[in-house]
């Protein structure tokens, strides 16, 4: 989606296209709006309307149109040949566009409220996510969190487009750490920084990441710009106000006149080696002529397969060739690691025959702070050590949630009010009972029972749990929920803030058909309730949940004791 460079600025950094209309023309876009069909943005989409908007991502000038989606999938270019490697996308829902045609106009709403930005629609197109997901994510594997996105997630139209922006986004944490394109450009070229590295990162810093970083900025000659991102990142990764403080106690450690921290608000994909080119092109228009590319360089992880959806150095390899195209200088830097006997970090590759390497993998490190184990000086820095331990306190302190699924009558409610009167004389916590029933009355009660109706409630559920775990409490969850792609939905949302145990109440349908309290069972096998889990529905039996149980076979009292030595055994209750 580009056009001719007129629209194009140059300050220092090379062509930066920015889409915020001029004050005069701000006004006339917000009486335009109200009048305006208007779409509420996502998390995610707020995250790219403000990296389009303020420049990030130029040269866009908006939302992709099919012809460069399609290209973008297939070439990692623009449909005018333009490099580009990752779709940016508006998803919307078929409601939305009923009666919506080439060439209307749409506000772009925040969740504040506020339309961020007036776009016209060029295209409405319905993508073919499993072809998205092959070609630009390597794999169909829903194990990738993008992946699983697009399958579960997305909105089923796309819409292409050009923006005026209104505003940016407002952000009320961190202030003094955000900074547009233009600004980064501006303050760089104050200070006399034509030579500038980028430093990218999701997680927090250690010695090992300052190490990394302090080399490439000597090996550059360069002054570097830590410049991590605060947007959307992979589930289950520590929250972003942790980790900017983190940030800022870490780059006490650089010399101060050398290195800068500015925070990035982008929506990653976990995307690999095309990642790593798309982070080279917003570092560059951020006014940055380096770029640091490390080892698995927005990797996801493990595929369904369990092996690593990249190989270790895919990324530097693909950057590497359209390293002249990019205009950014990569450079790349292999895993470093602790040699004990010249207590120093070096680079893999230069640790001498017969030394002794030291590591800690983020699951080790994961798994001392939850247990309230000592990390050593030469890992990180006391002070960073500190503030970690506030997201991952020992368990016994976390919140967290019992999901129970499983198909009507059961026995989830029988064994979750069990489970709770259990837990309240433990007394260590307050807990909330979420049962499908008192859901469905008090927070659902307008939701029928569509297959879209019950994911929503699901999602309902789960937020509220996700709130009770973050402040410390315990949840139960007693929901049929029968469905693996929303349970694993739930999952994500608890699990950043605290534990979750899945149990698979497995009481056999014959069993469940049997006990039929309300009837529903026999209504549904005559026709007369559709849709019905078990019957003319599926219900998708979890895969790995912590906990298996049967209500045929045991008692609740006795099902219920098992899931509380679960709890025991994985450390979130006390055995005295």
């Amino acid at each position: 989606m580009t056009e001719s460079t007129s629209d194009l600025v140059e300050p220092h950094g090379g062509a930066l296209r920015e889409l915020l209309a001029a004050p005069e023309r701000v006004e006339q876009l917000k009486a335009e709006a109200v009048d305006l069909r208007s779409w509420d943005l996502t998390e995610r989409q707020v995250c790219d309307t403000e990296l389009l908007l303020n420049g990030g991502f130029s040269p866009l000038y908006g939302f992709l149109t099919e012809r460069d989606y399609d290209s973008v999938c297939t070439d990692m270019r623009l449909a005018d040949g333009t490099l580009w490697p990752i779709p940016i996308n508006l998803d919307v829902a078929e409601a939305f566009v009923e009666g919506l045609q080439a060439g209307d106009r749409i506000a772009l709403r925040h969740p504040e409220g506020m339309v961020l930005a007036v776009m016209t629609v060029e295209d409405i197109y319905r993508p073919d996510f499993k072809r998205e997901a092959e070609l630009v994510y390597g794999a169909a594997d829903d194990a990738h969190p993008e992946v699983f996105r697009l399958f579960n997630q997305c909105n089923p139209v796309y819409l292409g487009g050009r923006l005026e922006g209104l505003e940016l986004p407002p952000h009320h944490t961190f202030k003094h750490l955000r900074h547009t394109p233009r600004e980064l450009r501006e303050w760089f070229a104050k200070l006399g920084w034509n030579n500038v590295v980028a430093f990218q990162t999701r997680n927090p810093m250690h010695r090992a990441h300052v190490e990394l970083a302090k080399r490439a900025s000597q090996t550059g000659a360069a002054n570097l710009l830590i410049h991590p991102v605060v947007g959307m990142t992979k589930p289950g990764d520590v929250d972003y106000f942790i980790r900017v403080r983190c940030y800022q106690e870490v780059v006490k450690h650089f010399p101060e006149q050398t290195t800068t921290l500015s925070l990035l608000p982008l929506a990653m994909r976990m995307g690999g080696p095309r990642e790593a080119v798309w982070h080279a092109i917003i570092r560059k228009n951020h006014g940055c002529s380096r770029f640091i590319v490390g080892r698995d360089h927005a990797g996801p992880g493990k595929n369904g397969q369990g092996e690593d959806f990249y190989g270790p150095y895919d990324a530097q390899e693909l950057v590497r060739s359209f390293e002249a195209e990019l205009g950014i200088t990569m450079q790349p830097f292999e895993e470093m690691v602790y040699v004990e006997d010249r207590a120093q970090y070096v680079p893999r590759s230069e640790v001498p025959e017969g030394a002794r390497v030291l590591n800690i993998s983020g699951t080790e490190l994961r798994r001392r702070l939850k247990e309230g184990l000592d990390l050593p000086d030469w890992f990180s820095y006391p002070q960073v050590i500190a503030h970690l331990r506030q997201a991952f306190p020992p368990k016994r302190q976390q919140g967290f949630t019992v999901f129970f699924t499983g198909l009507s009558g059961s026995g989830k409610s029988t064994i979750a009010n069990v489970l709770m009167a259990k837990l309240m004389e433990v007394g260590t916590r307050p807990v909330t009972l979420l049962d499908g029933d008192l859901v469905r009355k008090h927070l659902s009660s307008e939701l029928g029972f569509s297959k879209e109706h019950r994911e929503l409630n699901i999602q309902r559920i789960g937020y509220v749990a996700s709130e009770i775990t973050k402040n410390r409490g315990i949840a139960i969850c007693a929901p049929i929920a029968p469905y693996r792609a929303t349970r694993r939905t739930v999952r994500e949302m608890v699990s950043q803030y605290g534990g979750f145990i899945e149990v698979h109440v497995a009481t056999p349908l014959e069993v469940c058909e049997q006990r039929d309290r309300k009837g529903l069972y026999a209504k549904a096998r005559a026709g007369l309730i559709k849709q019905f889990t078990g019957i003319d529905d599926p219900y998708e039996a979890p895969e790995q949940a912590e906990v298996v149980v049967d209500t045929s076979r045991y008692s609740a009292d006795e099902l219920a004791q098992q899931i509380l030595l679960q709890l025991e055994k994985q450390g979130y209750i006390d055995n005295d």
